[in-house]
């Protein structure tokens, strides 16, 4: 573990009151909008949205990062970091799914669709938990880097801006894919269950497949092993970014009071801080299951 920020999940895990974007005003809705933009990222993750219910917190914490987001230093940072996970992933061994979707009737054009989504949340999963991780440290008394130069990114580095996201949610869902979600949140040990998922099960019948493979892997040593260290390699890497926008502890810490209580606010950033080192290598090994 890195030294002072443990792989912690909070307990009991706080209520969380994400604002989607249907319901975000225009004020917030613009900074969605720029969100997305400067991660190139199609979709506001739960994470960014369950911080925006603290507008505050939100916008100090948005507001001093968004230039390092926009940066060819992030955005390298994003990519050693999906380059980690996927390898820890592959370490767990998992098994092919393409031949059993074959079987079933899955035609090439939709594992191509399949793999085009978690190409998505391949590459946007890693800012935001960047974020989440840049957030943890700073509501705990973590100072980041005092360089300010940063490169900005020019072009693009995300997937097609075209990708829009259709997620499946509980109360649509028929009951075989509604006792899937039942077991993601349960094998997992949350009360909700991420976009990734819910996107995932527009082919209900992959997910099915695909998840029956990774449920039998994450109660096991070994997953959490490779978790930990995606967790510590985010920490290490956040620690050793630049900061353009000067945030520091006491600036975020201050901005919490504005809002809630610091320890309100710190325990749903420890849970999203938590999660999502599992959820990155989660996403990793479907990907390896599609080879």
């Amino acid at each position: 573990m890195t030294e002072g920020l443990a792989h912690l999940k909070p307990a009991p895990l706080p209520a969380i009151h994400p604002v989607p974007e249907y319901l975000a005003d225009e004020a917030l809705s613009a900074v969605y909008a720029d969100t997305k933009s400067v991660l190139q990222v199609p979709w506001m993750g739960v994470v960014t949205m369950a911080f925006a219910h603290y507008p505050a917190f939100f916008r100090t914490l948005w507001g001093g990062l968004r230039e390092l987001a926009g940066s060819r230093e992030f955005v390298e940072a994003c990519r050693d970091l999906r380059a980690f996970a996927e390898a820890a992933a592959s370490r767990l061994g998992p098994e092919p799914v393409t031949r059993d979707l074959v079987e079933i009737g899955y035609a090439e054009r939709e594992l191509e669709d399949i793999r085009a989504l978690n190409e998505v949340f391949s590459h946007g999963n890693m800012p935001y938990l960047l974020i989440a991780t840049a957030a943890r440290l700073l509501l705990e008394d973590r100072p980041l880097d005092e360089r300010t130069s940063i490169t900005p990114y020019d072009g693009r580095h995300g997937p097609s801006s075209a990708n829009r996201l259709l997620l499946i949610k509980a109360h649509h869902v028929d009951a075989p894919t509604a006792a899937v979600y039942e077991s993601i949140k349960t094998t997992l040990g949350l009360p909700f269950v991420n976009t990734d998922y819910r996107a995932f099960a527009r082919w209900p019948s992959y997910l099915a497949r695909a998840w029956r493979g990774l449920s039998e892997t994450v109660p096991t040593t070994a997953y959490e092993t490779q978790v930990a260290a995606v967790h510590d390699f985010a920490v290490e890497r956040m620690l050793m970014l630049p900061n353009p926008g000067k945030l520091t502890p006491e600036r975020l810490q201050q901005a919490t009071e504005e809002d809630a209580s610091l320890e309100e606010i710190r325990n749903v950033v420890r849970l999203f801080q938590w999660l999502l080192p599992g959820l990155v290598t989660n996403v990793a090994f479907f990907r390896a299951q599609l080879t």
